[in-house]
């Protein structure tokens, strides 16, 4: 294998590495009370975020005003991420990863148990990763106290 083979599977497995990072990120963005001040920092100008019943923005502004409803609308989440592929193409990359986390809901004090699958699209920017289209598809949401099974 050449040296500049390796040296392209060396990239290839430093930007997966820093879109798990970027992940991690916004992941501790939606757990401190889904900070509309930080938001902004891990998206593209132009980025979308994209969740069903949840909201669509694109843009920060639009994402950080997103993010100011769901900072009302929850007061407690926890983003356990996991079984991440990644596929890198030079300056963009695509991601799946799967979430199961519990979440309060503010208006009730209701808590929920919450099931997505993230679909996302990565560009890199001046040598760092941002998204460009998050889609949280929301493939279960349950009470904590029943669960999602139905009760025998």
């Amino acid at each position: 294998m050449s040296t500049s083979e390796i040296e392209k599977r060396i990239t290839v497995l430093e930007d997966i590495e820093a879109i798990k990072q970027l992940k991690a990120r916004y992941c501790a963005i939606c757990d401190d009370d889904h900070n509309p001040d930080k938001i902004g920092s891990v998206f593209a100008e132009d980025g979308i975020w994209e969740g069903g019943d949840f909201g669509k923005a694109q843009g920060h502004q639009a994402i950080r005003k997103l993010f100011e409803g769901f900072k009302q609308l929850i007061s407690f989440s926890q983003h356990n991420l996991m079984n991440p592929i990644i596929e890198v193409n030079g300056n963009h990359a695509k991601g799946t990863w799967y979430l199961m986390g519990p979440f309060t809901f503010r208006e009730k004090n209701d808590a929920r148990w919450i099931a997505c699958r993230y679909e996302d699209d990565y560009v890199k920017i001046n040598g760092e990763w941002k998204y460009k289209h998050l889609r949280a598809i929301i493939r279960m949401q349950a009470p904590y106290e029943k669960g999602w099974a139905k009760n025998g």
